[in-house]
């Protein structure tokens, strides 16, 4: 076993919050080389399926239309790969999982100034990784507040099991799936610095609001990772990267989970 990378203490923390942030676990260099890849792909337009942008004229006022998610760039992105497998990170993730970890899904968040937010949810409810869950890890490009529509986690909620969503408010959120917070648990707002990385697991209910400043981004790289244990995963995520690379398969998990299929689609798969 090679020097961890995190300590017992941080180790600790995550295990009783489900959340983890890691100062610093980029440098600004590496902040760079990921923003660059991602405004390049954004100059260069739609990636079928994965990226699909539209004039200012053809979103009819919706910014998010004019910058969408980019999703599942390691597939065309070597930048991508590279900061989803990067050692660092995704040892980070493996010592949180207690054993090797594989990555599976990479996306990229523009958010600019007047961007909707994404309402409250938990990523398990969309992977369907079984037994366990998935683990996020959440980069921060630009820096994260209140104010750009930075982060918000729910402490402790990574000890629930999956809540059925409904409809989300679509004048504040891109998606119209949420999941109302535990009546005795609160969400709270995480700042954030370029490079910053928020590591949580994926029955954490988490979400952002609107990016209500006149002039920051909120720009982020998130990647989700899965243990070497996992038997089962939703089929759009199955093909899962070690750390060197490699590409390897797991069980199909069907569509339909715990609360039927109603918010199958809406997280952007």
């Amino acid at each position: 076993m090679g020097k961890s990378i995190l300590s017992k203490e941080e180790i600790q923390q995550f295990n009783a919050d489900g959340y983890l942030v890691v100062r610093g676990a980029l440098n600004l260099v590496e902040v760079e080389e990921i923003k660059s890849a991602f405004m390049q792909i954004h100059a260069q337009g739609r990636v079928d399926k994965y990226f699909e942008p539209v004039s200012m004229e053809e979103a009819q006022g919706d910014i998010l239309k004019v910058y969408p998610r980019v999703m599942q760039a390691h597939y065309y992105n070597d930048t991508s790969l590279h900061y989803m497998i990067h050692p660092k990170v995704i040892g980070m993730v493996g010592e949180l999982l207690g054993e090797e970890a594989f990555g599976t899904q990479s996306m990229f968040y523009f958010k600019p100034p007047g961007a909707k937010g994404q309402a409250l949810h938990q990523d398990n409810y969309y992977l369907k990784v079984e037994p366990g869950t998935c683990i996020a890890a959440w980069t921060a490009i630009d820096y994260c507040d209140r104010d750009n529509g930075g982060m918000m986690v729910v402490p402790k909620s990574g000890e629930l099991e999956i809540i059925c969503p409904t409809v989300a408010d679509p004048k504040v959120s891109f998606t119209q799936a949420i999941v109302h917070v535990p009546k005795g648990m609160k969400a709270i707002d995480v700042v954030m610095e370029p490079g910053d990385t928020l590591f949580f697991n994926g029955k954490v209910i988490h979400g952002s609001g609107p990016n209500r400043s006149k002039d920051r981004f909120r720009r982020a790289f998130i990647c989700h990772y899965v243990g070497a244990s996992t038997t089962k995963i939703g089929s759009f995520f199955n093909k899962l990267y070690g750390a060197d690379g490699a590409v390897v398969e797991r069980e199909a998990n069907e569509i339909t989970g715990p609360c039927g299929d109603e918010f199958a689609g809406l997280y952007g798969h």
